[in-house]
């Protein structure tokens, strides 16, 4: 049952009011791709790096066993660098410098075997790469995609055509409402559902998210925690959660997909309390369990 993550590997910049770093790994595949392997034994990762990449990268990916056969390497090129700032209110990132290098000219290829991958995950790129992607796989059980506010306003079409032929999207509530032109997130979901995607989870950053389907809605709300140094990649740490855990169970239920956003919840709680990835290296799957425990403690009541 493996589990293709398509997607932006980058280096990172970032400024929070807690430190600075500088040139750390980023990216939503590799964010999502870490987390997915926490769950599941078969990630796949595509994207496309520079010569720049260190091996030190390469190597915790494979110390997760994540298969590279499709990260995409120019010698010659850079890697597409991000530069950000946040303040106290850590819900908003401010882009300072973008960098596309060679994911300007990123053209996913898979692999065989990524391509007959059971479970595929399109994290946030050009729509229009999205689509590629799901004409180059072969029947898979399960496909999600993310999208950004940038692709809603240039390339809306786009986007919504993703979503009809994805089973599942996952978008923050901000574009939720700018996609749908509406403010309740409930009627967004709705119209999200009727265009024919089997299940719609909603972000809403610190406080939770939605997950709505035809027959079901469940709101769960964020971890308490009482320290955020980096919330950088949190919505794509989560992602990978989502789809790592619905990966290992080889199906999709209204129970997994619940136990699923509580896994993701989990993750995404976990990366936020250190900078880039660095958390994720520290990580133990008994953190994992202990918090999952206590989200169900947080949210039990007679």
């Amino acid at each position: 049952m493996g589990l293709t993550i398509v997607g932006s590997v980058a280096f990172d910049d970032v400024k929070t009011p807690f430190g600075l770093r500088e040139k750390v790994l980023g990216g939503a595949a590799s964010y999502a791709s870490i987390s997915a392997s926490f769950f599941h034994k078969d990630v796949y990762l595509v994207g496309v790096v520079g010569g720049d990449f260190p091996q030190e990268h390469i190597d915790f990916f494979k110390s997760r066993h994540i298969d590279l056969k499709g990260l995409e390497i120019i010698e010659d090129g850079k890697t597409f660098y991000w530069k950000g700032t946040y303040e106290y209110n850590l819900n908003q990132a401010h882009t300072l410098d973008t960098q596309l290098n060679v994911f300007q000219n990123f053209q996913p290829k898979l692999p065989d075997s990524y391509a007959e991958a059971e479970f595929v995950f399109l994290a946030n790129i050009d729509p229009d790469l999205q689509l590629d992607v799901l004409r180059q796989v072969k029947n898979p059980l399960f496909t999600a995609c993310d999208t950004m506010n940038l692709w809603i306003n240039h390339k809306k079409d786009k986007v919504l055509e993703v979503i009809k032929r994805t089973d599942m999207v996952l978008i923050n509530d901000a574009e939720a409402r700018q996609l749908c032109e509406t403010y309740s997130l409930t009627l967004a979901a709705k119209q999200l559902l009727d265009l024919g995607t089997l299940a719609v989870i909603i972000k809403k950053g610190e406080h939770g998210a939605l997950l709505c389907t035809k027959e079901m809605t469940f709101s769960l709300p964020g971890f308490p925690l009482d320290e955020v140094k980096d919330p950088t990649g949190a919505g794509d740490t989560f992602a990978g959660g989502l789809m790592g855990y619905i990966a290992s169970k080889g199906k999709v239920t209204p129970g997994i997909l619940k136990n699923a956003i509580v896994y993701a919840s989990v993750m995404a709680s976990f990366n936020v309390e250190d900078f880039s990835l660095d958390r994720m290296k520290r990580l133990k799957p008994v953190e994992i369990e202990w918090r999952y425990e206590a989200f169900k403690n947080l949210t039990h009541f007679d």
